[in-house]
C-alpha cells in the first residue's frame, strides 16, 4: 500500500503552505519530483479544466523523466484506478477526465515553446531549476495567470543544489534579486525544504546510497549525496566568479563553431561521460559555450549525439580526442555523415597543462557561457593540479574546443593527429 515518507509529508504541507514558490532542493533520488508529481496531479483534479506546466530547458528531457517515468509512477502508485487519464505524445500533454491538463515544456526549444508558453498556467513546475537561466524562469512566470478555483497560483522547483552564486541559491536561501541583490520585500514568499536520499532509503536499491553516491569524489558527494550548496573550491583552475559574472543571454554572430568530444573507454554505470561541448568565436576574439550534451553512453550512441548537437548549432568542425582508437572514431562519425569535418587530437601534456591557457582566457573575461551548464561548472570549479577526482570529461571537451578555436600554439600544449 503507498504511503508518504515522513520528508514527504513535511514536502505536501509547504507545498500547500501561502508561500507562492516553494522549492525542494537536495541530493539525488531524495524523492523531490516524485512528491512535486504527486502535488500536481493534485491541484489538477481539484480544479477541472486547470491547466498546469513542467518545464525543463528542453522538452525531450521533461518528457523523459518526468512524462514517460515519474508522472505515470504517481498517477499508478498514489492514485490507481480513481483518476482517469491520457497522454497526448504528439503533443506532450496529460489530459485528466476533468479537462484538467499537465503540460511538458522545453524552455529552449523555440517557437514551439513560445507556443505552448502562449497559455496560461495555475501551477508552473521547474523541474532541474538548476539547468535553467533566470531570465527564462522570469519569463515563464508570467504565464502563471490561470484563474483556477479554487486554487491560488503557484511555482515550484527542484534541483540537486549547485553553486552559491547561482540564482535559485540567491533568490531561496538569500531571499534577494539574484541581478541586483536588492533583498525582497515578501521573503516569505520564497519557501525551501532540504530532502535527500536518506529520507528515501525504503524507496531506494539497498546499495545506492553507500556504494553508489557515497564513493563520487569530494565535491560531487556533497551535492548529490549530502544536497549541500557548493562554496568555490580553493585552488582550483576555475571559480564561479570567473564565471558568472560573463554569462549570457544572447549570442552574437559568430564565425566559428566546433565541437570538443572527450570519449570515455567504457559505457558501463560506473565509467565516465563522453565529454560533449559546443562553443563558439566571434569576430572580436570571444569564445561563447552554447551547449553540454555530455552523456554515458555507448560509441555509436554519443557519436549521434555529438553529430547532432553539430547539426543544431550548425558547427564547422568536430574535435576528438584520440588517444585512443583514432581511426576507429573516424570511421565512427563517418558512420553517422561521411560530409562532417573531424578533426582528431592528442594529448601532448597533462589535463591541468591543457586547461591552464582556457583559464587564463576566462579569467580575461572572454569566454561566456550562454546559459547555466551546471555538471560542467562543477567539474570547472573543482578541478585542481594532482587532484584526486575523476576524470574530468566535460571539462576536457570544452577545453579542446576552445584550445581549437584560439589557435593555441601546437607545440607546447598539445599535438594534432
Amino acid at each position: 500500500m503507498f504511503s508518504y515518507t515522513p520528508i514527504q509529508r513535511k514536502a505536501l504541507k509547504l507545498l500547500a503552505s501561502a508561500a507562492n514558490h516553494v522549492m525542494l532542493f537536495g541530493g539525488s533520488r531524495s524523492g523531490k519530483s516524485f512528491v512535486l508529481c504527486c502535488a500536481l496531479v493534485a491541484r489538477a483534479l481539484n480544479s477541472p479544466g486547470s491547466r498546469h506546466a513542467v518545464v525543463r530547458k528542453y522538452c525531450s528531457d521533461a518528457r523523459t523523466t518526468i512524462g514517460l517515468d515519474t508522472l505515470p509512477k504517481v498517477l499508478k502508485s498514489r492514485f490507481g484506478n480513481r483518476v482517469r487519464w491520457k497522454f497526448n505524445k504528439a503533443e506532450n500533454f496529460f489530459r485528466f477526465a476533468n479537462s484538467s491538463e499537465i503540460w511538458l515544456i522545453g524552455l529552449d526549444d523555440g517557437e514551439r515553446a513560445d507556443k505552448i508558453l502562449g497559455k496560461e498556467f495555475a501551477t508552473i513546475y521547474f523541474n532541474e531549476c538548476s539547468e535553467l537561466e533566470y531570465a527564462s524562469v522570469q519569463t515563464a512566470l508570467t504565464r502563471l495567470a490561470q484563474n483556477a478555483p479554487p486554487l491560488v497560483n503557484r511555482a515550484y522547483y527542484d534541483c540537486n543544489p549547485p553553486g552559491k552564486s547561482h540564482w535559485c541559491y540567491r533568490v531561496f536561501v538569500e531571499k534577494c534579486d539574484p541581478v541586483s541583490r536588492e533583498r525582497f520585500t515578501h521573503p516569505e514568499n520564497y519557501a525551501t525544504l532540504q530532502m535527500n536520499p536518506g529520507d528515501n532509503r525504503r524507496n531506494l536499491p539497498a546499495d545506492y546510497i553507500e556504494n553508489t553516491l557515497a564513493n563520487l569524489p569530494a565535491r560531487q558527494k556533497e551535492r548529490f549525496l549530502k544536497g549541500e550548496w557548493l562554496d568555490d573550491d580553493e585552488g582550483a583552475l576555475w571559480s564561479y566568479a570567473m564565471i558568472d559574472p560573463f554569462r549570457v543571454d544572447e549570442v552574437p554572430e559568430l564565425e566559428k563553431i566546433f565541437i570538443g568530444v572527450d570519449p570515455a573507454v567504457t559505457s558501463s554505470p560506473g565509467s565516465d561521460c563522453t565529454g560533449i561541448v559546443a562553443v563558439g568565436r566571434d569576430a572580436d576574439g570571444g569564445f561563447y559555450v552554447l551547449a553540454d550534451r555530455s552523456l554515458r553512453a555507448t560509441p555509436a550512441v554519443w557519436a549521434h549525439e555529438a553529430v547532432e548537437l553539430f547539426r543544431q548549432v550548425n558547427a564547422d568542425k568536430i574535435v576528438v580526442e584520440v588517444n585512443n582508437g583514432g581511426e576507429l572514431l573516424k570511421t565512427l562519425f563517418a558512420g553517422e555523415d561521411e560530409n562532417i569535418p573531424v578533426k582528431p587530437v592528442r594529448a601532448f601534456k597533462d589535463k591541468y597543462t591543457r586547461a591552464e591557457p582556457v583559464a587564463a582566457l576566462y579569467e580575461k573575461g572572454v569566454i561566456h557561457h550562454a546559459g547555466i551548464f551546471p555538471e560542467l561548472e562543477s567539474q570547472m570549479c573543482s578541478f585542481k593540479a594532482g587532484g584526486n577526482h575523476h576524470s574530468p570529461d566535460r571539462m576536457d571537451a570544452l577545453v579542446w574546443a576552445v584550445s581549437e578555436l584560439a589557435l593555441l600554439p601546437t607545440g607546447n600544449r598539445f599535438i594534432t593527429a
